[in-house]
């Protein structure tokens, strides 16, 4: 063998030896690398299963709130009718009212005459009423 012969084994020795070094590091980092995707495939599966169960969540979400809203709804239905009824009522009130008022206008000559000038008030109750009446 000449030198060259040698000098050129020596060198694949060198890199043969520098090599070493890597491949272990290489190794090492494919056992990470598949130790990941087994975690990986673990957390994969774990959203799976998550995203499952947000669905039957959301299912049964909107049922609740598909129930809820013909409650409401048969609620409103039911205050609709009420309304109904109390606006009846209200007109009601509102003619009579207008009709007491108009006999207690035409009342008043007939009580001014047979009463005193400045009526006897007895109570706060009998006060606020002939505030509310407008009699002042």
């Amino acid at each position: 063998m000449n030198m060259l012969e040698w000098a050129v084994h020596i060198t694949v020795i060198g890199l043969l030896a520098a090599t070493l070094p890597m491949a272990w590091r290489l190794d090492r980092m494919l056992r990470a690398v598949r130790a990941d995707r087994v975690a990986l495939q673990q957390g994969a599966e774990g959203l799976g299963e998550a995203s499952r169960t947000a669905e039957a969540a959301l299912m049964r979400l909107r049922a609740t709130t598909e129930l809820a809203g013909r409650q409401v709804a048969e609620r409103v239905a039911g205050a609709e009718a009420i309304r109904e009824d109390l606006r009846y009522l209200v007109e009601r009130a509102e003619s009579l009212a207008d009709r007491l008022e108009a006999a207690v206008q035409q009342a008043r000559p007939l009580a001014g005459a047979a009463a005193p000038a400045t009526p006897t008030v007895r109570s706060e109750a009998e006060r606020e009423l002939i505030r509310a009446l407008g009699m002042k």
